[in-house]
């Protein structure tokens, strides 16, 4: 059975009677339109969830060139990392999760693609034509539910009934024959609700970003108390570490900078070796290489490292150990910070730690 918001979709783009004689999945498939509507109902996936939704999203984001792994609607440390390459390139946070912004993006960007399939036909098109510009516009028809047959291009039968279902809901001119013109303008009817909820998301986003700059900031000497007394509450343990966590803890803050390692911008295993160069240690630049050249611990302690498999299997982020089931490290979305290690994000990916000795 249907469900509310699949059923008013479906209703609404006057192939209703086509959904009921198929299965769930066959039709979700046939119908990218729907599948936004999903991803949008969902509004926020993360690593550990699956289900058809996440298959949904890796079908996209493969679509896109950004996910080229297995479709299993698994949202494992692949997806995860396709998401991250998908919400750098544009410009969004890079944390891997999925939020509505990442998904109005994404819808965005899938549409803009085949649009730009639009702009490559070559003529008008007609009944009876047999032709690549057939499929261009049997795939946009697809796309929104019109179309339900083989993308095969053939204007026949089942293409005729699909572009007189997109002419009696939005009043356009396709039966007798088809234009760029009439493509582009289907994609912009079907594209405004959609595109309102992106500006309704970014003037969120502006106003929550408008209202912390707002904020009285705190003066210079109540952000060394706080750090002072984060360092107090460390039991310091061995020779150096207490250190090693006093020198993380003086560049909270800094901002994520792929490829740094100085205190204008650090990326995670920059951070650790700049921390550790200021103490006169030595290590490798890469968190695999730290990895191999650090050794096993029985028990873990202040000043140790603690590694994490991300974005691809095996060792590929860390951060120091600072006591109370804490770790400092520095993060893509928000630069050097403070986590739990029993953070729903950082605790199913811990691999383990280890120890720099001299």
């Amino acid at each position: 059975m249907l469900t509310g918001t699949m059923e008013h979709v479906v209703k609404h783009s006057l192939v209703y009677s086509y959904a009921l004689s198929q299965p769930l999945t066959t039709y979700v498939d046939a119908y990218p339109e729907l599948q936004n509507k999903l991803l949008l109902e969902a509004e926020h996936l993360e690593y550990g969830d699956h289900g058809e939704i996440v298959r949904f999203l890796q079908y996209k984001m493969s679509d896109l060139s950004y996910y080229d792994d297995k479709i299993d609607g698994e949202f494992g440390i692949l997806t995860e990392y396709a998401i991250k390459k998908f919400q750098r390139k544009h410009t969004l946070t890079g944390d891997g999760q999925v939020d509505p912004i990442t998904l109005q993006t994404l819808i965005k960007i899938e549409k803009q693609k085949n649009l730009k399939q639009i702009e490559n036909l070559s003529e008008t098109i007609y009944p009876g034509l047999h032709s690549k510009d057939v499929k261009i516009m049997q795939e946009s028809l697809r796309y929104f539910g019109y179309y339900t047959g083989e993308i095969d291009g053939i204007y026949g039968p089942l293409t005729t009934k699909a572009l007189k279902l997109a002419e009696e809901e939005h009043k356009l001119k396709l039966t007798k024959e088809v234009t760029k013109k009439a493509l582009v303008q289907l994609y912009e009817k079907n594209s405004a609700n959609e595109e309102i909820n992106i500006v309704d998301e970014k003037a969120k986003t502006h106003l929550k970003t408008t209202s912390q700059k707002n904020k009285k900031p705190k003066k210079a000497n109540d952000k060394k108390k706080s750090v002072k007394k984060e360092i107090k509450q460390v039991k310091v343990i061995g020779a150096n570490k207490g250190d090693t966590v006093k020198t993380a803890h003086s560049v909270l803050g800094t901002p994520y900078k792929w490829g740094g390692s100085s205190p204008s911008g650090f990326d995670c295993s920059g951070f650790i070796q700049y921390v550790f160069q200021e103490n006169g240690i030595t290590i490798p630049r890469t968190v695999n290489d730290v990895w191999n050249f650090a050794g096993p611990v029985s028990n873990r302690s202040v000043g140790d490292l603690v590694f994490f498999e991300t974005y691809k299997p095996g060792p590929s982020h860390m951060g120091i150990y600072i006591g109370d089931g804490r770790f400092i490290h520095a993060s893509e979305s928000r630069g050097v910070e403070i986590s739990e290690l029993t953070n729903t994000y950082w605790e199913p990916r811990y691999l383990g730690t280890k120890r720099i000795t001299k």
